[in-house]
């Protein structure tokens, strides 16, 4: 058998849990703009009472921001292996960690003009909804992975973006008709780099909406494609494009 298809094999069965990359470090490097999700949402946190933050994940990205938390907070994940993981993360800390669906369609399991600071990373949000469950004055603060993200890192495995429409152009004018004032919209381009195919198998199994059914058997010719790419001193780099939006109610 093949060295690199061996080592592809053990890539493939790494754990994986929550939303931590970190065995990923010194492997996969992603551009940053100029713009600092964490930092806007700790100088938000400072003047809230009452935070949510939706899709949490593991919690993993919330708890680097423990310091600056709000007297009170509350966290919502869908996928109940990463519940645990918040719960056991966030509880001891005191936040309430609820399980519920935030799809763009999706009714909140909250009161209206319950939360002064609405955060959300990387998760699906239904603008209607988070303009009602702000309080006056409070702030809605989203980080989102643009729809066309690594679209040419997808095509090597022959998938295509699930969520295309998924950009500013769509979800700007929604909050607006929610009635909400846009204070921040920032779109922005990088790269995303990876030093060996084997960091790629981890990433794709890690994500596995990225590329539906993928394995190192089923997907072995792309991955050798990326190997060559490698092997003739090319670099795996990729599309990346991320956005920031900030909004709030009046």
């Amino acid at each position: 058998m093949n060295e690199y298809f061996k080592t592809w094999l053990q890539e493939e069965i790494q754990p994986f849990a929550g939303w931590d990359f970190s065995y990923l470090t010194n492997r996969m490097f992603e551009d940053q703009p100029p713009w600092s999700y964490p930092e806007r949402a700790a100088e938000l946190m400072r003047s809230a009472t009452l935070l949510i933050d939706t899709d949490t994940g593991g919690g993993e990205r919330l708890l680097e921001l423990q310091p600056h938390w709000p007297q009170r907070v509350v966290v919502t994940e869908a996928y109940p292996p990463n519940v645990e993981v918040a719960h056991s993360r966030l509880s001891p800390w005191g936040a309430k960690v609820v399980m519920a669906n935030m799809s763009e369609i999706a009714p909140m399991p909250f009161a209206s003009g319950t939360f002064d600071l609405f955060l959300n990373r990387h998760g699906s949000f239904n603008a209607a909804e988070i303009a009602r469950v702000l309080a006056p004055g409070g702030t809605f603060l989203t980080k989102q992975v643009h729809g066309l993200w690594a679209q040419d890192l997808l095509a090597v495995f022959g998938a295509f973006p699930q969520w295309p429409q998924a950009t500013p152009e769509r979800y700007v004018p929604m909050l607006k008709n929610a009635g909400l004032t846009l204070v921040t919209v920032d779109d922005f381009k990088g790269r995303l780099c990876f030093t060996d195919v084997g960091a790629i198998v981890y990433y794709l199994k890690a994500i596995p909406w990225l590329v539906p059914g993928f394995s190192v058997t089923s997907h072995q010719d792309a991955l050798f494609a990326l190997q060559k790419r490698i092997d003739s001193g090319d670099e795996l780099a990729f599309e990346s494009r991320t956005y920031l939006i900030e909004a709030r109610r009046d």
